[in-house]
């Protein structure tokens, strides 16, 4: 049966349907898209819906997809960010035809932006930003002409030159595309094509000092790349119709702009200015921090690739904007890592059990499954001693009438291992239980049982003898309020205090084993993976995400 939901899902990928008519319609017999990030961040989970679509399309229709680099602001990129765009696209599982930047063109755009001039379409402007803002009227007035409008084709040629020659100071100057200052879009009211920027490109050097506006290298470049579907997001919608007016304006190839709605994630943010303030300021760690909504954030703390196309998936591709619950995104995960993580034993608060009646010295292997999901992982070996850690919360000195964990008097199975029942424990000066005795009961063990006794509680555990320490990463959400941008003041006063935890654990042997970015289910406390700060003898984990959705249910009380 077909849900509502997935109805709706499917009815708002309005993007595959346009663009299968125009396949069907002869218009096209391939399409052509683009990702065009522009390197001043690393990516977040917003840009993985836009990857996830612009190369989605060319996966189902006939055709490719380009990565165009929009680098016309040097002041704000850097290499850096160029490299992480490309190693998180690729960790994504896509791959693009062609390698682009929009500084590839920046001969061409001056040319077209000289055709412009000489056409009377557009005219070098000597005001400053302020005079432009204030002549630029409002949504319901009509704005009013720069008194700079008129000059002759001649004069804007020449100053133009002087501008890329570097004869006048940044800010001094500006090209303007000669429009309507009455028009109803206000976006169409003599807009900026060019600003005067001395700075040092990551690409070009020092060779230009005059750089093209988004909104003049976007749809221009698309039009030299020959791209078919322009694929942006809604705030760009008032943008288009410049976008048509520069492509008819020059006579080129008619790429075409399409909107879809942002999804913007709920506990944390997705401007790239104040990820970039929360990086500067050293509220993380940096643009990887497993905090962070930038999908190198969300790899490192343990999010798989397949988790995150199916987040983008789920959420589908619609008009409107609205708020996507991270509970989602934390739901995907789970139930890819169910199917993948291997299984350990990993005690974050550890209260030692002495086996009595275990031979002291001695270690006898136990066996238990790897991932009960996929038979093919196996079985693996943990080492049982008389003395073992189990979770402090796993023992109760008067236990509720539920509880079906440790007490005086109960049974419970330890995974892999036998029964035990609880004979005594000990508590300390302050009262806190720090050791538990128990017995096991012979001829329980996994596998091996003949008791014919049933228990309803079974615990991870460890050997103590055994067990290998490790730092455990226990990451929440970054901010404590739901929409960070509808609070007032400072969003940085909205970080959540509580975002990180850092315990020592003890784990399985097994563990030693681990590679640098697997994952695994920490048997009943989450899924973690292994962080890169691991060294040997060192080992870190971060959690990915609990195994149950903690704050949907703190939410209920």
């Amino acid at each position: 049966m077909i849900t509502e939901d997935k109805k709706e899902e499917k009815s708002l990928n309005f993007i595959e349907e346009i663009v299968e008519a125009d396949l069907q319609s002869g218009k096209y017999t391939q399409i052509i898209t683009r990702f065009p990030p522009e390197p001043n961040g690393y990516l977040h989970i917003g840009h993985a819906s836009s990857i996830c679509l612009n190369f989605g399309l060319t996966k189902k229709f006939p055709g490719y997809t380009n990565l165009r680099f929009d680098d016309t602001n040097p002041v704000t990129e850097d290499t850096e960010y160029v490299e992480s765009i490309k190693r998180d696209i690729r960790w994504m599982g896509f791959e693009w035809k062609h390698e682009l930047y929009a500084s590839d063109y920046f001969d061409t755009l001056y040319d077209f932006a000289v055709s412009l001039i000489q056409h009377g379409l557009a005219y070098v402007d000597d005001s400053t930003s302020e005079e432009i803002a204030a002549l630029k009227g409002t949504p319901t007035e009509p704005g009013k002409d720069s008194p700079y409008r008129d000059r002759s084709v001649e004069e804007n040629l020449v100053l133009f030159e002087q501008m890329r020659n570097g004869d006048f100071p940044d800010g001094s100057r500006t090209l303007r595309a000669k429009i309507d200052m009455a028009h109803i879009n206000m976006l169409m009211r003599d807009p900026i094509l060019y600003r005067i920027k001395h700075a040092k490109h990551h690409r070009t050097g020092e060779k230009w000092c005059i750089y093209p506006m988004y909104d003049f290298a976007h749809g221009q470049s698309d039009s030299i790349e020959t791209v078919t579907h322009s694929i942006c997001t809604l705030e760009f919608a008032p943008h288009r119709e410049l976008y048509d007016w520069l492509i008819a304006q020059l006579n080129i190839y008619p790429s075409h702009q399409y909107e879809f709605a942002r999804r913007n994630l709920n506990y944390t943010v997705t401007s790239k200015r104040k990820l970039l303030q929360l990086v500067q300021e050293k509220h993380v760690s940096g643009w990887d921090d497993p905090r962070m909504p930038t999908i190198s954030g969300l790899r490192r703390r343990g999010f798989t690739p397949e988790s995150i196309s199916d987040f983008c998936d789920r959420i589908g591709v619609a008009r409107r904007e609205n708020m996507i619950d991270v509970g989602l995104l934390e739901f995907c995960v789970r139930e890819d890592l169910n199917k993948k993580a291997l299984r350990r034993m990993v005690v974050l608060d550890p209260l030692k059990v002495i086996i009595t009646n275990f031979p002291e010295g001695e270690t006898e292997m136990c066996h238990s499954e790897n991932n009960p999901e996929d038979v093919s992982t196996g079985n693996r070996e943990i080492p049982f001693t008389r003395e073992i850690y189990i979770e402090k919360e796993d023992f109760m000195e008067t236990p509720s009438k539920k509880y079906f964990r440790l007490a005086p008097g109960k049974m419970v199975r330890l995974k892999g291992a036998y029964i035990i029942q609880c004979d005594d424990f000990v508590k300390d000066e302050n009262g806190e239980v720090t050791e538990v005795h128990c017995s096991f009961i012979e001829n329980s063990k996994s596998g091996h049982d003949t008791t014919g006794i049933n228990v309803k509680g079974t615990l991870h555990w460890v050997s103590a003898a055994h067990a290998v320490k490790a730092e455990i990463r226990l990451y929440d959400r970054l901010f404590s309020v739901e929409d960070v941008s509808s609070e007032e003041g400072d969003f940085k006063d909205y970080i959540n205090p509580e975002s990180l935890h850092i315990i020592t654990g003890y784990a399985e042997p097994a563990l030693l084993d681990a590679e640098e970015g697997q994952s695994f289910q920490f048997l009943r406390k989450g899924y973690f993976v292994k962080d890169p700060d691991s060294q040997p003898g060192a080992l870190v984990f971060n959690r990915t995400v609990t195994l149950r959705d903690n704050w949907a249910k703190a939410a209920e009380k």
